[in-house]
C-alpha cells in the first residue's frame, strides 16, 4: 500500500501500533512495489529504432521481479550469504538434477574453486599435485586455463573442430601422458562436446572430468544436462549469461566428498561447515582433534586448505531465485533467435561454416557462431565492422588462440597435435547474440544489414 508510506500520520501511527512482523510485511511490500514502478519507468524494454537502436550481444534480462526480491534483501541487511543463498542454491541444483550447488562470486571464481578442491590431501592419491597435466582447449576463455596454472599445474592444449567448436576427441585421447590427471572443457559458446565419449575417456584413464558449464547452461546432451556428467562443473552467472546475479557462479557436483572441499576453499579453506551467521550444526564444536590443534580447539577457526572467500551475496541469490523461474523460457528464447540467425546465414554458406550441434545434444546457445571460408572475398574485419557500425554488436570466440595471448608468456604448457582449426577461429571466427532480448523485428533489421553486406561480394 503505496498510501503507507506517503501519508506520514499514518506511517507514525503504524509504528506505534504493528510494530513487529506485521509492518515487516507492510512495509516490503511497498518498498518492492516501488521498485517494480521504477523498474517499469526507468527499466523496461525501449522500442526498437531500426539503425539507431543498438542490438547487443547479449545483456541482462529482467523485470520487477528481480528488482523486488532485490529490494527485499537489500531491506534485510544481511550482506553475505543467507536465505536467498539458500533459496537458489536449492533451485539451481533442482533444476540440474544434481545434488548439490555451491554458489560463488563469478564463473572465475568457480574454475579456480573446482580446480583446487581438486589439490586437496583430502583426495588422497587422487590428489593433484604441482606438475600434473590437465588438457584443455587454446580455444576459449583465459580463466579456464589461469585455475590450472595458478595451482601450478601444466595446461595441454588440444585443437578444435570448427563448426562446433569443441575438442576433437581423437586428440584428447592423444593427448593422455603418464602425467595427465583431468580434463577441463567448456561447452563452446553453448555447443555440447560429446560429454559422454570424453567421459568414457576419463573413466578409461582414471582422470577427473570437470566441464566449464558457463556458457552452457540449460544444454542438454542425451536428454541429460550438461555440466551434470563430470565429476564438478561450473557456471557463471555473469550479465550476459543465461541467467545473471550480476557478478555470481556456482559449482555443481553430485560427489559429498567433494561438495565439502570445495565449500571449504571458498570460506577461507575452513574444516568447518556452518553456515555463516550459525554455530556447532555438527555438535562438535569443541570436541575436535585436527592436525597440530590442542583438543577442542573451536571447529569454527581450524583450516584444512589454503582457501579463499568467494561467497555470494543474498542480494545476487535473490536475483538468480527470481531469474531461474525463467530459465526455461530464456533457453527457448536463445534457441529461437539460433534457429532465425541461422536461417539468415544459410544462404550465404558459401562464405560462412555455419555452427552445428552433435547429434543427440540441445544447444542452450550463448551466441551465434560463424568462421569465414578460404579464399572468399571479405575479411572478417569487413563484415565485423560493417556490422558494428550498423549497430549489431559482434564477439570474438574469447581469447582466440590463447597460447598466443601475451597472458601466456613464460608460462609453462604444452600442445597436442597441432592447433591449425584453433588459428582459424583466431583469424576468422566471430559471433553474434542470441539473449532474449533480441526481438524478431530486431531479427529483420539483421537480416537486411547482412544482405546489403553480402550484395557488395555477388
Amino acid at each position: 500500500m503505496l498510501n503507507s508510506l506517503i501519508n506520514r500520520t499514518l506511517l507514525k501511527k503504524l509504528l506505534v501500533q504493528a510494530k513487529g512482523p506485521a509492518l515487516d510485511r507492510l512495509l516490503r511490500n511497498d518498498a518492492k512495489a516501488i521498485a517494480g514502478i521504477y523498474y517499469r519507468i526507468f527499466h523496461s524494454p525501449k522500442p526498437f529504432i531500426p539503425g539507431k537502436s543498438k542490438i547487443q550481444y547479449a545483456g541482462r534480462y529482467f523485470d520487477r521481479e528481480e528488482l523486488g526480491n532485490l529490494t527485499d534483501a537489500t531491506l534485510d541487511f544481511w550482506l553475505t550469504s543467507g536465505r536467498f543463498e539458500k533459496e537458489f542454491a536449492e533451485k539451481l541444483s533442482d533444476f540440474l538434477g544434481i545434488k548439490y550447488a555451491i554458489t560463488t562470486n563469478s564463473g572465475s571464481s568457480a574454475n579456480l574453486l573446482a580446480i583446487s578442491a581438486l589439490t586437496s590431501p583430502k583426495l588422497g592419491h587422487r590428489r593433484l599435485i604441482k606438475g600434473d597435466e590437465i588438457i584443455t582447449l587454446a580455444a576459449g576463455f583465459p580463466t579456464t586455463v589461469t585455475p590450472i596454472v595458478q595451482n601450478g599445474l601444466i595446461p595441454v592444449f588440444v585443437d578444435v573442430e570448427l563448426g562446433t567448436y569443441n575438442a576433437k576427441i581423437a586428440e584428447i585421447a592423444k593427448a593422455i601422458t603418464g602425467k595427465t590427471k583431468a580434463i577441463f572443457m567448456a561447452h563452446t559458446l553453448g555447443i555440447p562436446f560429446e560429454v559422454d565419449k570424453v567421459r568414457q575417456i576419463a573413466d578409461k584413464h582414471n582422470l577427473w572430468l570437470i566441464e566449464d558449464n558457463c556458457d552452457a547452461l540449460g544444454a542438454k546432451y542425451k536428454g541429460k544436462y550438461t555440466g551434470t556428467f563430470g565429476h564438478m562443473a561450473t557456471l557463471s552467472f555473469y550479465p550476459a549469461h543465461h541467467i545473471t546475479t550480476g557478478e555470481g557462479g556456482a559449482v555443481i557436483t553430485n560427489d559429498p566428498k567433494l561438495k565439502t572441499i570445495i565449500s571449504s576453499f571458498r570460506d577461507w579453506g575452513r574444516d568447518c561447515w556452518c553456515d555463516p551467521g550459525c554455530d556447532n550444526s555438527c555438535g562438535n564444536r569443541f570436541k575436535w582433534q585436527l592436525g597440530k590443534l590442542p583438543y577442542a580447539y573451536d571447529h569454527k577457526y581450524t583450516y584444512s586448505h589454503l582457501g579463499y572467500n568467494l561467497k555470494m551475496t543474498d542480494m545476487q541469490a535473490a536475483i538468480g531465485v527470481a531469474q531461474i523461474k525463467k530459465l526455461a523460457s530464456f533457453i527457448k528464447s536463445r534457441r529461437h533467435n539460433w534457429d532465425k540467425l541461422y536461417q539468415i546465414f544459410k544462404p550465404y554458406s558459401r562464405f560462412f561454416i555455419l555452427p552445428e550441434c552433435p547429434k543427440n545434444a540441445e544447444a542452450s546457445p550463448f551466441g551465434f557462431v560463424l568462421t569465414l571460408k578460404d579464399g572468399i572475398p571479405f575479411t572478417r574485419e569487413d563484415i565485423v565492422n560493417y556490422l558494428e557500425n550498423n549497430g549489431i554488436q559482434t564477439r570474438m570466440v574469447f581469447a582466440g588462440n590463447i597460447i598466443r595471448q601475451s597472458m601466456m608468456d613464460g608460462v609453462k604448457h604444452k600442445v597436442s597435435g597441432n592447433l591449425k582449426n584453433t588459428d582459424k577461429v583466431m583469424t576468422s571466427t566471430f559471433w553474434v547474440g542470441v539473449y532474449p532480448g533480441i526481438t524478431d523485428k530486431m531479427m529483420v533489421y539483421i537480416k537486411q544489414k547482412v544482405a546489403e553486406f553480402i550484395n557488395k561480394y555477388k
